[in-house]
């Protein structure tokens, strides 16, 4: 029978030579077996520094933050937390209790993982994965080019729509909500038309007062009226000659300069303000709105006449909440987009993903945009955690305070294993599969595996 003094003789030598992080302490926190590597991870070089301390003492010391080991002795059950140590490092740690045969608190046995090192893999993998993309689009010659990031079928739709139309000179019409990529799409018709190499000219019409209207649109010459410049300005009409004119928000056009829009639209020509002659007019016509046009023709707001002419090719597109597939696209097309634009390399720690998915995105594609750069902007960690989201978002995307009553006394970092387990079990509930449990979490189909078995 091997001594007792042999048995942590061997226990000691198995932790040191082992390829994982691991750290064993008491039923009272006391740290009593070890490796130097696990410490490494934390900034501490030397095991001297941990031996015969607590983690409680660790804690105090911002060494730990938070033990996890703490919280099992709390808890008395396995516990899994993201961890961030002062050397800037993001580890997954996972503590198990050991019992005895009566059920008393004996040990806890605690392993750590660096997620750099997964992170950086998944970095590696995403440029491989852009860079088969990329080959595969100049392959594939006969696809519409389509900067627009969608993988739902409604928005499919309706770019099939948009690029049928494209290299003819129809009059669109795009609805939807405010936010949901109209500009966006009437760009990428314009890049895919024959007029790609003209004017985008865009022009919202419910930021120009309906005094200065006419000269915006229209133009004017020198001296036309007081405060008139000497040299005359050319309209917004006259600027997408040969190109696309985008209204944006057409509804909110006064009927007086509805009028005199309709008329150019038939006759092709304009007058600017103070001029005796007309001038020849070519432009497509790409208009928007997240109004109903017919109920304000009913109302006297809008004319039939102008709507008819606008009213060509209408395409509707839904909002964002009603095609969640094109939310994972647009997160990492758009964190691409921060993270170059601002040289950095934010990464989404996986439950803040879930939580874009969660919510409901009542200003669409623009409030996404809005939120990743503030995100990006005002955060210094490398992973953005659920602890930096808005309230709005944070409130949504995170089980009720009920719920989690018996975690009250532990912060959110704490409780991130807690919620991730109800992720989990949700998106269970919702699909059939594994790999489509993956795709409502943004994870890869191994990872929810692997999660699965822990819980």
């Amino acid at each position: 029978m091997i001594k007792t003094v042999d048995l942590e003789l061997l226990l000691q030598s198995i932790i040191e030579t082992s390829n994982n992080n691991i750290t064993i302490t008491d039923q009272y926190g006391l740290v009593l077996f070890t490796n130097e590597e696990h410490w490494y991870l934390y900034g501490i070089d030397s095991m001297d520094s941990v031996i015969g301390k607590t983690v409680y003492e660790l804690e105090e010391q911002q060494i730990l933050k938070p033990s996890v080991i703490s919280v099992v002795i709390q808890t008395q059950r396995k516990v899994q937390a993201m961890q961030e140590t002062r050397t800037g490092r993001f580890l997954m740690t996972t503590a198990y209790p050991i019992f005895n045969d009566d059920g008393t608190l004996l040990y806890v046995i605690c392993y750590t993982q660096d997620q750099m090192n997964i992170l950086n893999l998944h970095e590696d993998y995403d440029k491989l994965q852009r860079k088969l993309e990329s080959v595969q689009a100049e392959m594939n010659s006969m696809r519409p080019k389509s900067q627009v990031m969608y993988r739902s079928k409604a928005l499919e739709n309706v770019l099939t729509t948009l690029h049928r139309v494209a290299h003819t000179d129809a009059a669109v019409l795009m609805l939807g909500e405010s936010g949901v990529g109209k500009s966006m799409l009437a760009r990428d018709l314009h890049n895919q038309s024959n007029r790609a190499n003209e004017p985008f000219i865009e022009v919202n019409c419910s930021t120009i007062p309906e005094t200065l209207f006419e000269s915006e649109m229209f133009g004017y010459e020198s001296g036309a009226f007081t405060g008139a410049s000497k040299q005359g300005k050319a309209g917004l009409i006259q600027q997408a000659h040969q190109g696309t004119l985008f209204l944006d928000e057409i509804g909110e056009m006064p009927l007086t300069m509805q009028v005199k829009m309709l008329k150019v639209l038939q006759e092709k020509k304009l007058k600017a303000i103070g001029s005796q002659k007309e001038r020849k007019i070519d432009f497509r016509l790409v208009t928007a709105t997240n109004r109903d046009l017919r109920k304000m023709v009913d109302e006297g707001k809008f004319r039939l006449d102008l709507y008819y002419r606008l009213n060509v090719i209408s395409v509707d597109i839904p909002p964002l909440r009603q095609r969640p597939e094109d939310i994972t696209a647009l997160v990492h097309y758009y964190l691409e987009e921060m993270n170059q634009k601002y040289d950095t390399l934010k990464k989404l720690h996986p439950l803040t993903f879930q939580a874009f998915l969660d919510y409901h995105w009542p200003g669409n594609v623009r409030e996404l945009e809005n939120a990743l750069e503030r995100l990006v902007l005002t955060t210094d960690s490398y992973m953005l955690t659920p602890d930096q989201l808005p309230p709005e978002m944070l409130q949504q995307a995170m089980p009720s305070p009920t719920y989690l009553a018996e975690y009250e006394s532990l912060n959110l970092k704490q409780t991130l294993a807690f919620v991730e387990r109800q992720l989990l079990e949700k998106a269970q509930k919702q699909a059939s599969t594994t790999y489509e449990m993956a795709k409502l979490l943004g994870i890869s189909q191994p990872s929810v595996v692997r999660k699965l078995k822990k819980i």
